[in-house]
């Protein structure tokens, strides 16, 4: 359409309302605006309140970083800096407004962010996590509970069946039933050669990635009606693997093939399954023995942006796969990699 076109469609009517600056933005326009998470004070790339662009590249910590290290399984109050998680920043619309929701891994790292990002928005929200990881945890319970909604800590090691099998039960009944089921704990070591990876590590790493998200997602289904969601963390290593995390990579490409082969079972039954697939993020995960130390100070640095993402910087991404705005997506991979393809 031409710019001639486009001032015929407009009535007298229209063009008086124009000169008195009354026309409003269009519904679509402006609840994606409402919706928009910010980070840092303003959402990356978007305005900030005074009107000024954020630049993405400069927004958050870059590398190097201090060396540091943590036993299994890290704590996201020990680290410097400590990951931003958009407890003060993120800004909800109600867009899952009543949800009930699951999250594996919700003490720190990505599924903190989420965890916090759906109180906002409205869930109530049960989350797994180590009893190890409690100091993270309350922090957790505190930021949902800040934000009117109720929150269900429910310690545990994914890595046993039964567990998993009780967690999806103890969530269940602690929220009166379940719409969102996001899985996303995860166990990575770094390992130079594959022959420095023991059985007991490689079978640890497949336990908790991918066993309990089988067992999770299994047990949950038939809790789930029409328009629930399922959401389970990938990661680029999926596509692009790292050499030194081979066994955490290779479950990762098995978390992609489940999202892609659960979508096509069950999307008809009116459940949609979608995967998020992070570039470097900086989580616990990574200082305690999921990166070298070299490559620890230098973490990120390879992407496009010269940083790793924040947990934060994930969380509108969750929403959205949660959330009814995006109804015609399911069997997708979201990749979130500062740049990096696909």
């Amino acid at each position: 359409m031409g710019s001639n076109d486009f001032e015929n469609t407009l009535s007298r009517r229209d063009l008086m309302k124009i000169g008195a600056g009354m026309i409003a933005a269009p519904p679509l326009l402006g609840s994606a605006m409402r919706g928009i998470q910010e980070s840092g004070g303003s959402p990356a790339g978007a305005t900030s309140s005074s009107g000024e662009l954020q630049n993405p590249v400069t927004e958050y910590h870059k590398p190097p970083f201090p060396e540091q290290n943590q036993p299994w399984p890290g704590l996201s109050l020990k680290m410097d800096p400590q990951p931003r998680y958009g407890e003060d920043t993120y800004k909800g619309s109600g867009k899952l407004r009543g949800r009930r929701a699951l999250i594996t891994g919700g003490d720190s790292g990505i599924g903190r962010g989420a965890a916090i990002a759906f109180a906002k928005e409205g869930a109530d929200v049960a989350f797994n996590f180590l009893p190890a990881e409690e100091p993270d945890a309350k922090e957790v319970v505190a930021a949902i509970e800040g934000a009117g909604r109720k929150a269900v800590p429910l310690p545990g090691d994914l890595r046993d069946e039964a567990f998993c099998k009780t967690l999806v039960a103890d969530a269940v009944r602690e929220l009166g039933g379940l719409d969102i089921v996001v899985s996303n704990a995860a166990r990575q070591v770094y390992r130079e050669s594959i022959l420095e990876i023991p059985t007991e590590q490689f079978d640890d790493t497949f336990r908790t990635n991918v066993y309990a998200m089988f067992w999770i997602v299994k047990a949950a289904l038939p809790h789930l009606r029409p328009g629930s969601t399922i959401i389970c963390t990938t990661s680029i290593n999926a596509f692009d693997p790292s050499p030194g995390i081979l066994d955490y990579a290779m479950t990762k490409g098995a978390i992609a093939i489940f999202v892609k082969g659960l979508a096509k079972q069950i999307t008809s039954k009116g459940i949609r399954v979608n995967g998020v697939a992070p570039g470097p993020i900086w989580t616990p995960l990574q200082v305690c023995g999921g990166q070298s130390t070299n490559g620890l100070v230098s973490f990120g640095e390879n992407t496009p942006m010269k940083r790793p993402g924040q947990p934060t910087e994930l969380a509108a991404t969750y929403v959205l796969l949660a959330c009814e705005e995006s109804s015609y997506m399911s069997g997708e991979i979201v990749g979130i990699t500062g740049g990096r393809p696909l």
